[in-house]
């Protein structure tokens, strides 16, 4: 036995074990690397049975409609997660898209929220086939939004250069 034990030690001296914290480091690269190649939402949204389309444009924005069926409706969670109420026998139609859609699908499915050039105006949202070339210019010159949002951006100025889509405000 003691032999084994002069061995083992022989064996480890030469192996190299991660301390912890470089194995707290390395799974933190992996979980990013896994996060980032996951789908995004970019619109989430429902069409009741009345037709009503309700949207979820932010974190915890719950929004509900009491469709004319006498159910209430609701989306929760912008373009971070689908929340949902179910009811089996009035369903509602799924409206939501992801980056995984062709992205002519995705530049009138993602929304903005502005209030207008000056900031005097009432919050609205607009898709980014709709926003200027210069709000997008000023939101990446800004390094607004998540890194992905910004490479949709990016992409939408680029998509525009190639079909010669110039939008002046």
């Amino acid at each position: 036995m003691h032999d084994f034990l002069i061995i083992l030690k022989k064996r480890m001296a030469k192996k190299k074990f991660k301390s912890c914290q470089e194995l707290v480091e390395s799974w933190e690269e992996k979980m990013m690397q896994d996060l980032e190649k996951r789908p995004r939402l970019v619109l989430n949204r429902i069409k009741t049975p009345d037709g009503t389309i309700i949207t979820s444009y932010h974190v915890h924005d719950y929004v509900t409609h009491l469709d004319k069926n006498g159910n209430e409706y609701m989306v929760d969670g912008g373009l971070d997660y689908l929340r949902r109420n179910v009811y089996e026998d009035a369903p509602y139609e799924e409206m939501s898209v992801t980056t995984e859609a062709p992205f002519e699908q995705i530049r009138e499915s993602m929304h903005w929220g502005t209030y207008g050039k000056k900031g005097d105006q009432p919050l609205r949202y607009v898709t980014i086939s709709q926003m200027a070339d210069g709000h997008i210019k000023a939101i990446l010159n800004q390094n607004m939004g998540a890194k992905w949002v910004q490479e949709i951006l990016e992409d939408e100025l680029e998509y525009r250069a190639k079909k010669g889509i110039s939008i002046i405000d």
